[in-house]
């Protein structure tokens, strides 16, 4: 019998904000009864900081810098683990590809407020973990033969 490996999804999410210290949360096609962090699937062989800031650039026009790393996830239902990051706006504005999701906007949210906009429990835990984050975990990219070090965040 040969080896099988599991076969999981990794996804990536960033609690993004900007200046005014309002989030950026998007409305997707399939999730349409919540708003959520922005995010989406890593491509095999992708770094999950370049991953983050790929899925954002492409589902809200935002250009953004990842800080760290404040928690990963793991949906047993849908085999998905999730890394969420917080980061900050760079620059851009927000143009959405209706393709990717339905709406997106910078909104004030607080402990208070959340519950008006992310309606998922799940989801809900992810951010306010992001939100309240000061210290984060540390993640490197490396490729091997030879070692090389291609980037780290702390």
């Amino acid at each position: 019998m040969a080896n099988e490996y599991p076969k999981h999804i990794i996804a990536v999410s960033a609690i993004v904000t900007n200046d005014k210290e309002e989030v950026l949360l998007v409305k997707t096609h399939c999730r349409s009864d919540t708003w959520e962090a922005p995010g989406g699937q890593v491509e095999v062989g992708e770094p999950l900081d370049k991953a983050v800031c790929r899925e954002i650039l492409e589902e809200t026009g935002i250009v953004i810098r990842p800080l760290g790393i404040t928690g990963v996830y793991y949906n047993v239902t849908k085999h998905i683990l999730s890394v969420v990051f917080k980061a900050e706006y760079v620059s851009g504005e927000l143009n959405i590809q209706p393709e990717e999701i339905k709406e997106a906007q910078f909104v004030k949210m607080t402990d208070a407020n959340i519950e008006q906009f992310i309606t998922r429990p799940h989801m809900r835990s992810r951010t306010l973990d992001a939100m309240k984050s000061v210290n984060f975990i540390p993640y490197e990219t490396w490729e091997v033969n030879p070692y090389n070090l291609l980037g780290r965040l702390e």
